[in-house]
């Protein structure tokens, strides 16, 4: 305490002999470091990278590019620095100013540590392309919010421990207070470790069309606690990672080809041959279609139905995009409208037949006596 009055004491007398001479040369000391942080942006900073491009390794030129922002703000608070130590009065000695550059030195260290564990950094496209993970996977942004998350939580703790703060007895306390907090957020930890498990189990990725008995859509995003999907009503869901992790996940966009299946009823009157016949032709229009899929197509006279002589009509479309897989259904629709009007056929609807038996003589008359 006494050490601070004194430096402080030391600072106020060293301000009467401050002249103007001392400030001009102070100015110009930060300015030639501010020019100077120029020139390395523009020169200097592209020379060294070019140059450790061609090393055989990426680590340092991902680093110095993750580097460059915070290496811009270091010249100025290093010239700023510099000018004040200049200067006649200490105050840089000053403890309170000490932490200041020393709490910014830090900032600007976890700023270039946050630049490098962005998900669109060099280094994690090296980690994809040599884990052989597509680009659409949500690791990579999962496993960069996590890293990105310590990156802050360490240097809050740094800049904590810089001032002073004890955090041990902090650390002790959480430790105290562990059962405690898992119990209170057994829910957002289920729902981190939900997500963890669908990243590794990778069902789906970013962009895919997935149906669950809670909702079907587009994957949008995943995050610590849930995954967004937008609907095909354009909305956005969020579904807690946990509930995502237990449920059946089908994921559409794994389909190689897109299923067509329907059944067409002919009246009861439809003669067998015309009924034969329409299932012959409709397969040939399938069979010489050049965007249904050959491997398997199924034209059959199925069943007799309730009121109707079920035709089955089974196939694949080659595409799996929605508004094409349409096309191509409506085009099939189309053909075989155009066989069934041909083949001089009607299509059945739901219907019932009464007959109504004619009674005769005394039997009639006995019915209309119990009637009576």
């Amino acid at each position: 305490m006494e050490l601070n009055t004194w430096k402080w004491d030391a600072f106020v007398h060293s301000l009467n002999r401050l002249e103007w001479t001392h400030i001009g040369i102070a100015i110009a000391i930060f300015s030639v470091f501010l020019l100077f942080r120029k020139i390395f942006t523009r020169y200097i900073f592209k020379i060294i990278l070019a140059t450790l491009r061609k090393t055989p390794t990426e680590l340092f030129t991902n680093i110095l590019l993750s580097f460059e922002r915070p290496l811009r703000a270091f010249w100025i608070v290093l010239g700023t620095y510099l000018a004040l130590v200049y200067l006649p009065f200490h105050f840089t000695t000053i403890e309170f100013v000490d932490h200041i550059y020393r709490s910014i030195i830090i900032i600007l260290i976890g700023w270039g540590l946050y630049n490098y564990t962005s998900e669109h950094s060099m280094a994690f496209f090296r980690f994809a392309r040599n884990s052989d993970i597509g680009e659409e996977s949500m690791l990579v942004p999962f496993v960069s919010k996590v890293l990105r998350f310590a990156v802050v939580a360490l240097t809050v703790v740094v800049i904590a421990s810089e001032w002073g703060y004890e955090i041990s007895g902090f650390i002790a306390g959480l430790g105290l207070g562990g059962l405690a907090f898992a119990l209170a957020a057994q829910d957002t930890i289920g729902n981190f470790f939900g997500g963890i498990i669908i990243i590794t189990e990778k069902p789906f990725s970013k962009g895919d069309w997935i149906q669950t008995p809670s909702v079907e859509g587009t994957v949008q995003d995943i995050s610590f606690r849930s995954t967004q999907i937008r609907t095909f009503a354009d909305s956005i869901v969020t579904i807690p990672n946990s509930t995502l992790a237990n449920e059946p996940i089908t994921n559409w966009s794994e389909m190689g080809k897109r299923r067509v299946s329907f059944t067409i009823g002919l009246t009861y009157s439809t003669p067998q041959e015309k009924v034969e016949s329409c299932a012959r032709r409709i397969e040939e229009v399938l069979r010489g279609h050049e965007e249904v899929d050959q491997e398997l197509i199924m034209v059959r006279f199925n069943e007799f139905n309730n009121s109707s002589l079920d035709i089955y009509i089974y196939f694949f479309t080659k595409t799996i995009a929605w508004t094409e897989w349409f096309r191509i259904k409506e085009h099939v629709n189309f053909e075989i409208m155009k066989i069934l009007e041909e083949e001089n056929v009607s299509i059945a609807f739901p219907s019932r037949s009464i007959y109504m038996e004619k009674l005769e003589g005394k039997e009639k008359d006995d019915l209309l006596v119990q009637e009576n």
